[in-house]
């Protein structure tokens, strides 16, 4: 986030809150601080930019269930009961279209060792309480039948549902516009720190935000803001994913009854290791991703993540290769140390986090939005975003930056 000054310095009035970061983490928090009464800005040079341009948008709590990983489950479960009545709000408040579509997952064993591990990952979930139905390889494939005849089994998630993020991000902008949010497209150079609390930034351009609150949202960026004392530092690491995006066929007139699409529903699995989805869209788009990789900063699109990608898409459901290319892009996921969140305030007066969403930021955008607000307004956060209190890693964790 380090950019040198281009100009004197001035002074804009205070706000309320300031959120660092435009992002959609950083787009709802202002959002719903907005809508809680406070003045709210936001310091961002593209704001509805970041990680969510290329995040595929599944909203998958239950296909997402990883072990260890018990405590956010339970995050994202909140976060995916609150998407429906989220959307119709949203959707009311802009008039825009966000892509959300209760279609629903289907996880698919390509070989013997996926199936067994494909097993293990139901019975998870069964031990959770989430609902999810096995099926035969035959049953998979009379649900996809564009899906390779070698699906050796599969799980049905009803309840995983898909939106588009990069609608949902114009509409979150929209939103704050309309709730008077005030941008400044420029870069935050530096937090302000006045008597050990935190007052604000000075922008790239030398101008003084100030506010009596500050939220750093800046994704896989948080943790480069300058200015930051170090035992509040977030241990934010970026995550590089290649995706890809496809435009699929329109389904042929049929002389009777409708016609089945390309896909109908989220297709995922494992193949040799790597985890590869593929997103349907209602406008026609197959999104592909994604590649996980430890890369620093790098955002590259790689011949070979295309490859693999490709590959792996390829055979899961062999038609793909016939589909037209339409787009390939890298982004950066905020990882933190645990893979989960940091939400709420930090031992800094007057800074909080939002950001270390990894794999879930579309998914907890409702619940992050709530979280903070309610953050902001009583100083403390919801008992369901507890867990993921900023003050959960040791010091050495805080200061443990990636080269």
């Amino acid at each position: 986030m380090s950019r040198t000054p281009q100009a004197p310095s001035s002074h804009v009035p205070a706000v309320d809150v300031l959120v660092v970061g435009g992002g959609i983490i950083g787009l709802v928090t202002a959002w719903r601080a907005a809508q809680r009464g406070l003045t709210t800005a936001l310091v961002d040079p593209e704001p509805g930019g970041g990680a969510a341009q290329v995040a595929a948008g599944m909203l998958a709590a239950v296909t997402e269930l990883h072990y260890g990983e018990e405590t956010l489950l339970g995050l994202n479960l909140a976060s995916a009961r609150r998407y429906p009545d989220f959307v119709t709000e949203l959707t009311g408040a802009t008039g825009q279209d966000l892509g959300y579509r209760r279609c629903g997952t289907l996880t698919v064993a390509l070989d013997a060792d996926d199936r067994a591990h494909l097993r293990e990952l139901h019975a998870l979930q069964s031990r959770s309480g989430l609902e999810s139905e096995w099926l035969s390889g035959r049953e998979c494939r009379r649900l996809e039948p564009m899906l390779a005849p070698g699906v050796r089994g599969g799980l049905r998630v009803d309840g995983d549902h898909q939106i588009d993020p990069r609608r949902l991000t114009s509409a979150l902008v929209t939103a704050c516009e309309r709730a008077g949010v005030v941008f400044h497209r420029m870069w935050a150079e530096r937090l302000t720190v006045v008597r050990d609390r935190a007052r604000g930034v000075v922008a790239s351009d030398g101008t003084e935000l100030s506010a009596g609150q500050v939220v750093l949202a800046a994704g896989s960026l948080s943790g480069r803001l300058a200015g930051v004392p170090e035992y509040v530092l977030p241990p934010v690491r970026p995550v590089k994913g290649q995706v890809l995006r496809l435009a699929m066929p329109e389904p042929p007139p049929a002389l009777t009854g409708p016609s089945a699409p390309f896909l109908s529903r989220t297709v995922r699995a494992v193949v040799r290791g790597s985890h590869v989805y593929l997103v349907p869209r209602e406008n026609g788009e197959l999104v592909v991703g994604a590649t996980s990789e430890e890369l620093g900063w790098d955002t590259t699109v790689t011949a070979g993540g295309v490859y693999e990608l490709l590959r792996d898409a390829h055979e899961l459901v062999p038609g793909i290769t016939e589909l037209p290319l339409v787009e390939t892009r890298a982004g950066l996921r905020p990882g933190s140390p645990d893979n989960a969140p940091l939400l709420g305030p930090t031992e800094l007066p007057g800074l909080l986090l939002a950001t270390g969403h990894h794999r879930n930021g579309v998914l907890l955008t409702p619940v992050t939005g709530d979280a903070l607000a309610h953050a902001l307004t009583t100083g403390e956060l919801p008992e369901e975003a507890r867990p993921f209190a900023p003050g959960r890693f040791d010091a050495a964790a805080l200061t443990e930056q990636p080269a």
